[in-house]
């Protein structure tokens, strides 16, 4: 058997009770299932939620807190009540596991990411799932994993892994609310993650959980954009989790022909917060999608925003459909006064220290 490097993704109302709190029997069932996968030769690692969950009923909250505080006071709780039940539970198949506490901010240092990077493969050269969680202590609102599911893909990409398995109570990806329309039918596999299939995308399935459809589609975009298929959907007898490894699972599957992003690339495509947007022309747009060419300013129509050089500024064509996002080399100001001008003029009227607006490395597509 080929073995493969697998990332699986578990969200809270995979492993918690409905009024909240972990079910420690859901975390063996999952627990068994890795160990299998583990067992069968394939390097697993797992992206977990659950601290909050777990943590907030032994404080003595009624309810999932919506608080900041409150939250990563639970977080704080729960992330050693959830830990111990995953080594326990993996203890029992002989499995011995690690864990690792990340932000946004691990993924957008090249340093940081690295050294995460090569943490997970020395565990996984010596059999150790690598067992991943958001940092909520110190992860601030505004740049918070939605319940992981983007976390999930980043890692995925991050270590270059073959499949990105998101585990939730739905069986896939439907083209309404199955629960609510019952000529909803299910899509089994996706080649491409346009509007249509996330206008498919409904709101959070659950009051314990954070991410619904929408996230998990977000997610996948990322992960297959970054090289790496995804499957989304239901893991709820042994052996499930085998079968959506082998692409007969309970789910929808997303495909991809793209190759593996750099650090960098992720950062700018996913993490970043945009200064501005730059508006092209369809040569502009055709050069930046599919000639792999640098963004001049005789492409540009227009631009707003207060940005700088250096910023991440957001790409759209005369539509205002995203093409992509990258790294400008210009004030706003500067751009608006040479925006459509050969490089000659450019050069003529204001001193840049690059005459690309957007270099092609510091660039990524985000149009399918």
């Amino acid at each position: 058997m080929l073995m493969i490097r697998i990332v699986v993704k578990i969200g809270s109302s995979s492993l918690t009770s409905a009024e909240g709190g972990l079910n420690r029997d859901k975390v063996r069932f999952f627990a068994d299932e890795l160990a299998r996968l583990q067992q069968a030769g394939h390097q697993v690692l797992l992206v977990t939620s659950g601290a909050v969950a777990a943590g907030f009923t032994t404080i003595g909250y009624a309810k999932r807190p919506k608080l900041l505080h409150e939250k990563q006071a639970s977080a704080a709780v729960g992330q050693a009540l959830l830990m111990q039940a995953y080594n326990e539970a993996f203890a029992a198949s002989g499995v011995s596991v690690a864990q690792i506490l990340l932000t946004r901010t691990d993924f957008s240092s090249r340093v940081r990411g690295h050294n995460a990077l090569m943490t997970i493969e020395e565990l996984l050269e010596h059999g150790i799932i690598p067992i991943i969680n958001e940092n909520d202590t110190v992860s601030v609102a505004e740049l918070k994993f939605s319940e992981n599911d983007t976390l999930s893909a980043l890692v995925a990409n991050l270590v270059k892994a073959q499949k990105l398995l998101i585990i939730t109570d739905m069986d896939g990806l439907y083209t309404g609310d199955p629960r609510k329309n019952p000529d909803a039918v299910r899509i089994g596999q996706v080649e491409h993650i346009g509007q249509e299939i996330l206008d498919y995308a409904g709101g959070a399935g659950s009051s314990v959980g954070t991410g619904g459809m929408r996230s998990k589609l977000e997610a996948a975009r990322i992960a297959t954009r970054g090289g790496v298929p995804v499957f989304i959907g239901q893991v709820t007898g042994p052996g499930d989790l085998a079968l959506a490894v082998q692409g007969e699972g309970k789910g929808t599957y997303f495909t991809t022909s793209m190759n593996n992003l750099p650090i960098k690339k992720q950062w700018v495509g996913f993490l970043s917060v945009p200064h501005g947007t730059i508006t092209v022309d369809a040569g502009a747009e055709k050069a930046l999608f599919s000639g792999g060419k640098s963004l001049l300013p005789a492409g540009v129509i227009g631009a707003s925003g207060e940005f700088h050089p250096g910023d991440v500024v957001e790409v759209v064509n005369p539509s205002g459909s995203i093409v992509g996002r990258g790294v400008v080399n210009y004030e706003t100001w500067q751009l608006k006064a040479v925006a459509g001008l050969s490089t000659d003029e450019v050069q003529k009227r204001i001193e840049v220290q690059r005459i690309e607006v957007i270099h092609r490395d510091e660039w990524i597509t985000l149009s399918n």
